[in-house]
């Protein structure tokens, strides 16, 4: 990360402005051989109208231009400057570019920091190349760049190509608009300029090693230009929590939303753990519940990441889940219609009035439902299909009661390599006809989405005469427009809530011993915070394990003390109903431990527990102290339903947070069960959170499993609490 190599990764926004010269120059200097010299080509094949200055030892002109031989040559500071020339140089040529007031500079170079192996925590592989790099941050002075190690950048929107090599992209003429893509894979920010899908770009740009200049930086640059609608970010790792939280608060201030794709799904080994949660909280998940806490869509492919992004640049979020679909076929519409199963989004049952006009245009022989199949009948009627199409788009109009987001029509276009596709095209006119139709009404476009059951049938040739002029998303999979319609519903959510908290940013916790609090000792603590826990008592030998329990009133549970998981260690006694329960259980535990913790029994008829659930916390870098909860008890690990929490969070991010649980549909009562006390369960991690909010420079782990849900409040059965050396934890 960029703290690595010295940066103050704290209120780095002076970045913001200084950018803006950088990626929209009137002047570029481009310093080098094969490559600096390939990005002037891509530049003046872009139409670039700012001044190119070549700076070469040695060759006299490039592409017409004349070549200076050093940058102290030039007429003037450059507003940006490609340096693709070996390391050593690039430090000189930073160090010549700062003390010439140049705007910025793209480090093509590399041979720097990321030389060293991602699990070296000394500098000893190759200690040069980062000594080097912090070389260059310190000769760079107040003069961003970008890198080193860094392919550069692409503003499709002025013709600015600092960029070795080809591209896919085009440039957008001055009155459009386009997303701005940043990744920290070079590879892949060729890839994404190839794309054929009618997503038109308008900044690719890549990170390298950040060292200056980070992620973040260039997120918050280019989400401020006007141009640019929507903001797609590949991750490998993050910058600046900081940053990110104020990029979220820009976002939803200009409604400029974002996509990311985090990579890193395979959880890193937790072998020094000794909690149930921190089998849940793997850093891909906690990196989700990131981007969920921003108001970021997440998703987990490069297709799912182009099609949101594009279902963004054109309708910015979807007010709902509620969905229509339109196609000829019953194959297809059954199809679309299963593709929604365990989604949210849904294709809910047309209005009576919606069923009635299109009954009265397709004919009694047409069965209306959602999706709607209108079979081939129609086909080539322009008229009736645009009727019905219009019928289904008047869907969106304020005055429906659970109005509909966004109307999908499915169409596949034949290849006209061997087919006549002009057979498809009366469809097409009908839907936009119904556009307009719509457009003329209601003063907007409708939210209207073409897909196709396979990329190849929506050529880009079909998708470039619709897209732009009536703002139509089109998609080359079912699943993936669904997907791109779930994450901008989920963006509309999150942006009706207030914008979270700051997360509580510690300093990883100092390497030492692990102190395990016994568990009466954890409970007592987090009892003091308002956590309910069973009446205790610790007793050393027999008699008093029966005195307590005779004070406590049967039943009663024993447990032998200072053992971590007392299930798997069989150090547990349960439903002990009498004195001689209790003796036989003390003298069989009393051989494992030479205390026991004796507490009431949570049972019928004190509190019927009805349910089980895990309240834990870990400490996940750079985020701070992260929550899981999930379905508690013996098989919390096999049934891996659980969902992590960024702290603080707010009530109502951990009531939602409660109901993506599987488990949720037994919270009204299953199967004759009765309700569970979720109110109670709220105030519970509400509790906990309070306690880790006071403890959290100490703390390393924290398990509540289970957690005991009752018709009527809740207690903590169990609870293991670990802190840093010498932590010992508050109490008020």
């Amino acid at each position: 990360m960029m703290s690595a190599v010295g940066k103050n990764s704290t209120d780095n926004l002076w970045a913001t402005d200084k950018l803006k010269r950088l990626l929209n120059p009137k002047t570029i200097a481009f310093v080098g051989g094969a490559p600096a010299q390939e990005a002037i080509r891509q530049c003046v094949k872009m139409g670039y109208q700012g001044e190119i200055w070549p700076v070469h030892p040695t060759l006299q002109s490039v592409e017409g231009y004349p070549v200076y031989r050093q940058i102290a040559d030039l007429p003037a500071g450059p507003d940006a400057c490609y340096i693709a020339v070996n390391r050593e140089l690039t430090v000189e040529i930073v160090a010549a570019l700062a003390g010439k007031d140049a705007g910025g500079a793209v480090c093509y170079a590399s041979g720097f920091r990321e030389t060293l192996n991602n699990q070296q925590t000394e500098i000893s592989q190759d200690e040069s190349g980062v000594l080097l790099e912090r070389k260059l941050l310190a000769v760079s002075a107040d003069m961003p760049f970008f890198g080193p190690n860094c392919y550069g950048f692409i503003n499709y929107l002025d013709g600015v190509i600092l960029w070795p090599d080809q591209h896919g992209g085009r440039r957008l003429s001055a009155d459009e608009v386009g997303v701005a893509i940043i990744t920290q894979s070079s590879n892949l920010s060729i890839n994404l300029t190839m794309q054929q899908r009618g997503l038109p770009l308008a900044y690719m740009l890549t990170a390298g090693n950040q060292s200056k200049v980070g992620l973040s930086d260039m997120a918050l640059a280019v989400i401020e230009d006007p141009r640019v609608t929507a903001l797609g970010l590949h991750i490998e790792g993050f910058d600046d929590i900081r940053q990110l939280e104020y990029l979220a608060q820009r976002s939803r201030e200009l409604a400029k939303p974002i996509v990311m794709l985090k990579v890193g799904r395979s959880q890193q080994a937790q072998s020094n753990t000794l909690s149930h949660t921190a089998s849940l909280a793997g850093s891909h998940q906690v990196s989700i519940a990131f981007a969920k806490h921003l108001g970021f869509a997440n998703v987990d492919a490069v297709g799912d990441f182009i099609e949101t992004l594009k279902l963004l640049h054109y309708f910015t979020y979807l007010e709902s889940y509620h969905l229509n679909a339109m196609v000829c076929s019953g194959g297809e519409a059954s199809i679309m219609a299963d593709t929604a199963v365990g989604r949210k989004v849904d294709f809910p049952s047309l209005p009576e009035p919606t069923v009635q006009q299109l009954q009265n245009t397709l004919g009694p022989l047409v069965s209306i439902s959602n999706p709607l199949d209108f079979h081939t009948y129609i086909w080539n009627d322009v008229e009736k299909m645009a009727a019905v199409f219009e019928t289904m788009l008047q869907t969106q109009s304020d005055n429906v009661i659970n109005r509909f987001a966004l109307s999908i029509f499915i169409i596949d276009f034949p290849r006209a390599d061997r087919c006549d596709p002009s057979a498809w095209y009366p469809p097409l006119e009908a839907m936009i006809i119904a556009i307009q139709r719509f457009q003329d009404q209601y003063g907007r476009l409708p939210r209207v989405a073409i897909t196709a059951s396979l990329p190849e049938n929506l050529p880009e040739t079909i998708i470039s005469e619709i897209t732009e002029k009536y703002a139509i998303a089109t998609f080359g999979s079912f699943a993936a427009t669904l997907a791109a319609a779930e994450e901008a519903a989920d963006i509309y959510q999150a942006w009706q809530q207030p914008l979270p908290a700051p997360l509580w940013l510690l300093s990883p916790v100092a390497a030492g011993s692990r102190m395990v609090v016994e568990e009466s000792v954890a409970k007592q603590q987090l009892q003091q915070y308002g956590l309910s826990i069973p009446a205790q008592g610790v007793a050393i030998n027999v008699e008093e394990a029966v005195n307590i329990s005779e004070k406590l009133g049967y039943p009663v549970v024993c447990k032998a003390r200072g053992i971590a998981h007392k299930t798997e260690a069989d150090a547990v006694r349960l439903f002990l109903k009498d004195a001689a329960a209790v003796q036989q259980a003390a003298v069989g535990l009393l051989q494992i431990s030479d205390s026991l913790l004796v507490e009431s029994m949570i049972a019928q008829p004190v509190a019927n527990p009805v349910g089980e659930l895990l309240i834990g916390v870990t400490h996940s870098p750079p985020f701070g102290p992260v929550m899981t909860i999930g379905a508690g008890g013996i098989l919390v690990e096999l049934l891996q339903d659980s969902v992590n929490l960024l702290l603080p969070a707010s009530e109502m991010t951990i009531h939602q947070s409660l109901q993506q649980l599987t488990i949720s549909k037994c919270y009204d009562g299953f199967r004759g069960k009765p309700a569970w006390d979720i109110e109670a369960v709220i105030e519970a991690i509400q509790a906990v959170q309070s306690w880790v909010c006071d403890n959290q420079a100490v703390l390393l782990e924290l398990d509540i499993n289970p957690l005991l849900v009752c018709e009527k409040g809740v207690y903590a059965a169990d609870a293991l609490i670990v802190l840093a050396e010498n932590g010992h934890g508050n109490s008020k």
